[in-house]
């Protein structure tokens, strides 16, 4: 309740400025700037989020920021609420220190301003205005400056349509059954994803500067959020960069061990016994056990496609092509090649590090270490199928434990550590249109943002970690502490 009060009213003795003092305070330091004053700053607004493909001069897929907004949140009517018009202003464009001009940012300053920021990560390769559905629109309606940035890269760009393999060495197919290729930009030689924490505290220093600008005020409070690969953002931001930030919420954030878990290890094993139970999945055959046994969820029925079938058509083979490209870019990615005989499913991790430590070396670069420095709680749902609870968000937690945090109430170590799973959800919001028996994350972040606010602000215990039932929510006491005894209820 605190929270909530704190957000509704404006911080006091605050004189606005606007567009022109902002840029001339960030100087140098950006270019390419859009700035305006905007009637309302949430995506009530058309203007609030530009179009796909808007920015003249780059291919298309690079830029997609209204797709992007949509990847992480729920169809209507299960978004975010929106009660009222959010008065502000608006900036966005790049960070002048990227020479490959990718590296972007976006400010919202709301004219009611409750004195603190909210800084945002990006899922996937996704932009800037990913978590506008998800994060932004909540937040702004509280009163909070908004920050995000795109890890410093666009997202891809198409290299091939119709082919049947690879146009260049850098390509990806879009699933198993395309024959559409791109290539990440993050794959570029200029992109390593080292620059995934670089953005996230470079955008975050930036973005005070601007707040100091836009209200003559410093942030009093500054909080990280993000989804997936902005989850990673978060993490590693607590870890390295802890005196910009008072706390963090990170939602299904990508776990990275150079020696595992991590997406080199885990896809490998879903890509190489999907196509034997795809057509006629069976529960008990022997390639369903080796998916399960490598600590995926089980399977859901669905038409046309089952659960396994959605993740394998959209994210498995893609996001391992992806990272495969980038750490380990020698190995033959496709069936032309005597080092692959079953396409991206048959990389073995462990083998190539062993034949090549530099592997591993890079990965070791981007590890998250669980030494968190400040307060933070982890979202996380049993369903997940790109980075299954045991191998990402339970990991993490381990390794947070191993560096003496506390992750339970009544602890006097500090900063605490909170992991809250969501039975039955899972990575993609709007797979519930297709199998109900899942259910949304998203609501349960927003409210373990209001509780880490509480906890900072207030001094209120954050609520033990704990399995969130099915059409339950975050319990003071709850009535299953630690983890869900089942991935499927």
């Amino acid at each position: 309740m605190v929270a909530v009060l704190c957000a509704a009213i404006a911080f006091p003795g605050i004189a606005h400025a606007g567009c022109n003092e902002v840029l001339a305070a960030l100087g140098r330091t950006v270019v390419d700037v859009t700035c305006f004053k905007s009637a309302d700053l949430t995506t009530n607004n058309p203007a609030t989020t530009p179009a796909d493909n808007s920015i003249p001069g780059l291919p298309p897929g690079a830029f997609t920021p209204t797709t992007d907004r949509t990847v992480i949140s729920p169809d209507p009517p299960f978004r975010t609420s929106i009660t009222k018009a959010v008065p502000g202003y608006q900036l966005n464009g790049r960070f002048a220190d990227d020479p490959t001009k990718e590296a972007r940012f976006l400010l919202r300053f709301p004219d009611d301003w409750n004195g603190s920021l909210v800084v945002a990560g990006a899922s996937g390769t996704r932009s800037e205005f990913n978590g506008d559905f998800a994060w932004s629109d909540y937040v702004v309606q509280k009163g909070y400056a908004y920050a995000s940035q795109n890890k410093g890269v666009l997202n891809l760009r198409i290299t091939g349509i119709g082919l049947p393999t690879p146009p260049t060495a850098n390509s990806c197919r879009l699933n198993p059954a395309s024959t559409i290729w791109v290539e990440f930009y993050d794959n570029d030689p200029a992109k390593p994803f080292t620059q995934w924490t670089q953005y996230i505290v470079e955008g975050t220093s930036l973005a005070k500067q601007a707040v100091k600008a836009q209200y003559n005020h410093h942030p009093r409070r500054t909080y990280a959020v993000g989804t997936s690969n902005g989850g990673y953002q978060v993490r590693r931001a607590l870890e390295t960069a802890p005196e910009l930030f008072d706390g963090g919420v990170d939602w299904e954030g990508t776990f990275v061990d150079a020696l595992g878990p991590n997406i080199l290890i885990d896809l490998p094993p879903a890509i190489r016994n999907w196509p034997d139970c795809a057509s006629a999945y069976n529960p008990n055959s022997q390639a369903a056990k080796n998916i399960e046994a490598a600590g995926y969820p089980p399977n859901l029925p669905g038409a046309p496609l089952t659960f396994w079938g959605r993740y394998c058509s959209q994210f498995w083979e893609v996001t391992q092509c992806q990272w495969q490209k980038r750490f380990d870019p020698a190995w033959i990615t496709y069936n032309d090649g005597p080092n692959d005989v079953t396409g991206t499913g048959g990389y073995n991790y462990y083998a190539r590090i062993a034949a090549d430590p530099s592997i591993a070396a890079r990965v070791a670069a981007i590890a998250t270490t669980g030494n968190i420095k400040r307060p933070l709680v982890t979202v996380a749902g049993t369903m997940d199928a790109l980075l299954p609870i045991k191998r990402g968000a339970r990991a993490y937690e381990e390794l947070v434990r191993a560096q003496g945090r506390d992750r339970d109430s009544g602890g006097g170590r500090s900063p605490q550590y909170r992991l809250y799973e969501v039975q039955n959800g899972n990575h993609i919001e709007t797979y519930k249109n297709f199998f109900p028996q899942l259910e949304f994350i998203q609501p349960h972040a927003q409210k373990a943002f209001d509780l880490l606010v509480n906890h900072i602000e207030s001094g209120a215990l954050l609520p033990a970690s704990q399995c969130i039932p099915r059409g339950g929510a975050i319990a003071a006491t709850p009535s299953q502490p630690g983890h869900c005894a089942n991935l499927l209820q």
